[in-house]
């Protein structure tokens, strides 16, 4: 709540505002963002705000892709003034943000518990730990995206449950199923995103309590099967146990991870590459991966996970970063096999 003293999360305080930034945080006087009149209503709220330089290019829509779980996600939103959206649960409560490009600067604006929060870690989200050059490319593939898309950082959001439970969602089913789970029960559980009423309706993810207490009826309604749910159910009991994941070595955090029954490498994998920056966090257990590796690197569609491993050799301690930049060259194998037909317990 806030202006309770509640014990620091590890890792928190690399989000910590710092002197010189906390006048940014706290000012009123930043440029407008685009967009930003429609917003001003006379007695809502007022933003905290921020204005960040980055380091280098950076393409908002590609560093802050990660997040979107579908086109409905009820906590993201991309809009039409080329503003995105987020609401989400920081360690100080339910916060919303809003970023836009401003030239070669990057302002920010929050609202709710959680907008100190967030705006202090509007570097460390958009990528500012990150380090593109310790990557070379030794595939002509590679070295062409790259360079076609100066703008790609791997982000860092230091929250591990936000992006460990849709991830759980997403085992062994359809983007569509998980993307719909996801977006029933954040509706359903989630509380409204702080902000202004002319604000996207976003809702913030429900917390620890609130998902443990979901009944079984519901989870079965959202298509979500007992292995799914039982794998959250058992998350969320540690939830800070694993929240501290985000401020440990990539090694150690997936062990802290996989100590959960259900939760594996590609789970742990799929969560560590939003919530900790992790460039070497590859996925593997995914069932497109290694065949769109396989023939972006060898011309081998139907590369194993070995193999995909194997080929990615090169890119030691960058290979996550190396298999976005496959996936953003558009060179994927062409589709020769029916997709997965989705499932619907919920019709059970």
């Amino acid at each position: 709540m806030p202006g309770e003293a509640t014990p620091a999360v590890p890792g928190q305080a690399a989000f910590a505002v710092p002197d010189e930034t906390a006048a940014a945080v706290r000012g009123e006087a930043t440029p407008a963002l685009p967009g930003e009149a429609a917003l001003a209503v006379p007695g809502e709220e007022r933003p905290l705000t921020r204005e960040w330089t980055p380091p280098g290019p950076l393409d908002l829509r590609l560093v802050l892709g990660p997040l979107r779980r579908g086109p409905a996600d009820p906590t993201f939103r991309m809009v039409a003034d080329g503003s995105f959206w987020r609401a989400t649960r920081t360690p100080e409560g339910p916060g919303t943000l809003r970023v836009a490009a401003r030239g070669d600067r990057i302002g920010a604006r929050a609202w709710g518990p959680g907008a100190e929060w967030l705006l202090a870690g509007l570097p460390a989200l958009l990528g500012a730990d990150d380090d593109p050059d310790a990557f070379t490319p030794h595939h002509r593939l590679l070295a062409v995206t790259r360079h076609r898309r100066p703008g790609l950082r791997l982000l860092r959001t230091g929250l591990v449950m936000e992006s460990l439970i849709p991830s759980i969602l997403e085992q062994k089913v359809t983007t569509d199923e998980a993307y719909r789970a996801w977006r029933l029960l954040v509706r359903r559980y989630g509380t409204p995103a702080p902000g202004p009423s002319a604000a996207p309706a976003l809702h913030v993810m429900p917390d620890a309590r609130t998902w443990a207490m979901i009944p079984s009826w519901e989870w079965h309604k959202a298509g979500v099967d007992t292995k799914r749910s039982s794998t959250i159910l058992r998350a969320v009991r540690v939830a800070r146990r694993l929240e501290e994941a985000a401020a440990m070595p990539l090694p150690e955090a997936t062990a802290r991870l996989e100590l959960i029954p259900g939760i594996g490498p590609w789970t742990s994998a799929e969560t560590l590459q939003r919530s900790n920056g992790a460039p070497d966090a590859v996925t593997v257990g995914d069932y497109h991966l290694p065949g769109i590796v396989g023939h972006a690197l060898a011309d081998n569609r139907h590369a194993d996970d070995e193999e995909m491993l194997t080929l990615l050799t090169p890119y030691e301690g960058q290979r996550h970063r190396a298999t976005r930049l496959i996936l953003l060259s558009g060179r994927t194998p062409e589709r020769r096999a029916p997709r997965m037909t989705p499932g619907n317990i919920a019709a059970l």
